[in-house]
């Protein structure tokens, strides 16, 4: 018999009472907000609700953000042992998420953030508000204006398992140590992922090195063109389209079978999107996207920031010419300039690539493509096998702090 099962049998051993967060909490409250030009590198440390969702894991002990506090007409804090809530998020998985802050700083919070103060085990009730179960309860929200909210009265409408205090105790343990081992097996197979990345990097690296005369990008184009957005208010220009329209955020490396978006005829008319044949050389060229290409298997359209070049296959061959983007992505980002980082066309366009004859070409895109496909077969299983580990960690958990339930 383990430790947890004799602490059940000894403590509670009719079952375990479910509670509502608002019968566990001492005290229930929203912060105050703070806006993103008052965070600052030093100060007092806080949290901004988006934070919930996207930096921090079940629980945390240090603040990533800070502020001045003397310039806040409103503070809210919270300290050790209390519960975050995000009540604001465009989805419905954004306001599921929640996280107990372990440190011992005293810390303000923002405004969309609920805190609840308690006197339970902190790490067990994050882990009991992490399960499928209490997910599916705190995700339950109103959509206005696209974005989705929660509120106080339906976080305190929350129901979970409120074992003895030696039984959170031992539970906390037990996650806590399958927790790390699976942190550490899925740090390893990330790893092995980014070698496999980095391997690949460096052979079409060194095929690609010294192999022709070398010539810019803009004497093997055809030709070369940027797209347009069409006006998002324009009910006319989207409603019903049937136009592929490419984004740059779907730009990452690869073949374009498909698009996210649409628009249609009268958009492609009388704004400055335009069609583009297949099997051009697409480049991003705009923020945190610049400098990534795709090549489109289909014709499309594309907004401002899609650089698309129509390769001269009397030169060169479109999948080569990509192979040598990529290889100097390094080389076109340090290019980017302004507060954004963006590239122009210009610059794009001035790149120099190696350029062999055509057959001595199609050589290096089969043996790349190869050695490609042999690397994607890679990443997919370990991507699955990390998968897997987090579905076993998360089908356990539910399993663990799934109790037969007693009434009070």
């Amino acid at each position: 018999m383990t430790k947890l099962e004799e602490l059940l049998r000894e403590l509670c051993p009719k079952g375990v009472q479910y509670k509502k967060l608002g019968e566990v909490a001492t005290d229930i409250f929203r912060g105050a907000g703070i806006t993103r030009n008052q965070v600052c590198e030093k100060g007092t440390p806080c949290v901004r609700y988006g934070e919930i969702y996207t930096t921090y894991g079940i629980w945390f002990d240090k603040c990533v953000s800070y502020t001045d506090e003397s310039i806040l007409t409103s503070k809210k804090y919270f300290e050790h042992g209390d519960i975050l809530f995000a009540i604001t998020g465009e989805s419905v998985e954004d306001i599921a998420k929640s996280c107990a802050y372990i440190g011992y700083e005293k810390c303000l919070a923002g405004g969309d953030i609920v805190v609840l103060k308690h006197n339970e085990n902190p790490r067990y009730l994050a882990y009991a508000l992490s399960t499928t179960e209490a997910q599916m309860q705190k995700s339950k929200g109103k959509v206005k204006r696209k974005v989705v909210h929660s509120s106080i009265p339906s976080i305190q409408a929350i129901r979970i398992p409120i074992p003895p205090l030696p039984v959170q105790r031992e539970i906390v343990h037990i996650l806590d140590k399958f927790t790390e081992l699976t942190a550490e097996l899925t740090a390893e197979l990330t790893k092995e992922l980014a070698a496999r990345k980095k391997q690949y990097g460096y052979y079409r690296k060194h095929l690609l090195n010294n192999v022709g005369e070398k010539m810019s990008l803009k004497s093997i184009s055809k030709k070369s063109c940027s797209g347009g957005t069409p006006l998002k208010s324009n009910n006319n220009y989207y409603t019903n389209g049937t136009i592929p329209w490419l984004r740059t955020q779907e730009v990452v490396f690869n073949d374009i079978y498909k698009t996210d978006c649409f628009i249609t005829e009268l958009a492609v008319k009388e704004t400055s999107a335009k069609w583009i044949p297949a099997n051009c050389v697409i480049v991003a060229i705009s923020g945190a996207s610049a400098g990534r290409c795709a090549i489109n298997k289909i014709p499309l359209t594309t907004n401002q920031h899609c650089l698309n070049i129509e390769i001269n296959s009397e030169i060169a061959l479109y999948k080569y010419v990509f192979h040598c983007i990529c290889s100097q992505y390094e080389e076109l980002i340090a290019k980017k300039e302004g507060a954004r980082g963006d590239l122009n066309a210009a610059r794009i366009l001035s790149l120099e690539i190696p350029v062999p004859p055509i057959e001595e070409q199609k050589r290096i895109v089969a043996v790349l493509d190869r050695f490609g496909a042999i690397c994607n077969d890679i990443t997919s299983k370990l991507s699955a096998e990390i998968e897997a580990r987090q579905k076993q960690y998360e089908y356990y958990r539910d399993k663990l702090l799934a109790f037969q339930e007693v009434k009070a």
